[in-house]
């Protein structure tokens, strides 16, 4: 037997032919019990995959990006659903509708529309409040472009944005197990680091074009084999480097 967590409960899913086991047993969870207001039998029928396609139950969720999520219950509110009603219908804790409710309260509309359709944690967006609307876009954008949505990596950010950009700059930066002086200097590396990163992404689709053409122009001129023999006896230096560019498959 092969038990399968499904994220709600666990399925004993044993046997690959339902013909000869219409009723496979379903292990008791108290999320299952309340749903079926009680337990009254030791089995239950289930669908399962009867090819070997390692088939699990995340694999078929669409999961909701907190922004729409927070869309979705705004809009139920607005038509006077109660958030308790709410939060019994999406078996979520009362409080963590409420903090949806909340979600996007101090957070630029222009962040927000960077980050809508990706599956960011609400704490992430939650700290997106602790630096001004210029400095949220900013952050938006690095994290879009790393494809970093963590709150450590939005903690880094924060650390390494100038007092000016604060909400509250007369606030002191503070951080376990970091100094002053290594907030400092993180600042700094941070602040050089997103200026590298700009000017790098602001020339890579210039760069890669040239670099296709070039790669296609040197694999033409290695087809010639009288400037194969020209550079064998003259460059072998720059055949070996043309040859290693030829060869690759990718940029």
């Amino acid at each position: 037997m092969r038990r399968v967590d499904d994220g709600s409960c666990r399925i004993n899913d044993a046997l690959r032919d339902s013909a000869s086991a219409p009723d496979l047993p379903v292990r008791k969870s108290a999320r299952r019990i309340a749903r079926h207001g009680g337990w009254q039998k030791a089995t239950a029928t289930c669908i399962i995959a009867t090819d070997d396609e390692s088939f699990t139950y995340n694999a078929r969720v669409n999961r909701l990006p907190p922004i729409q999520c927070h869309k979705m219950i705004i809009k139920a509110v607005k038509n006077g659903v109660s958030t308790k009603r709410i939060a019994a219908a999406l078996d979520m804790p009362h409080a963590v509708v409420k903090g949806l409710l909340t979600l996007l309260d101090g957070v630029n509309d222009e962040a927000v529309d960077l980050l809508k359709d990706k599956n960011i944690a609400p704490k992430t967006i939650r700290l997106l409040r602790k630096v001004t609307g210029v400095r949220q876009i900013e952050m938006a954008e690095l994290m879009v472009s790393a494809n970093n949505f963590t709150a450590g990596y939005a903690e880094a950010l924060i650390l390494g944005t100038p007092k000016d950009q604060l909400l509250n700059p007369a606030e002191p930066k503070a951080k376990a197990g970091l100094s002053v002086e290594e907030i400092a200097r993180m600042e700094r590396e941070m602040e050089s680091l997103e200026r590298d990163f700009k000017a790098v992404e602001s020339n890579y689709s210039e760069n890669m074009m040239a670099l296709t053409v070039s790669r296609g122009y040197i694999k033409k001129l290695l087809e010639n084999a009288k400037v194969v023999r020209y550079l064998n006896a003259n460059h072998q230096e720059f055949l070996t480097e043309f040859e290693a560019i030829a060869a690759t498959e990718g940029l």
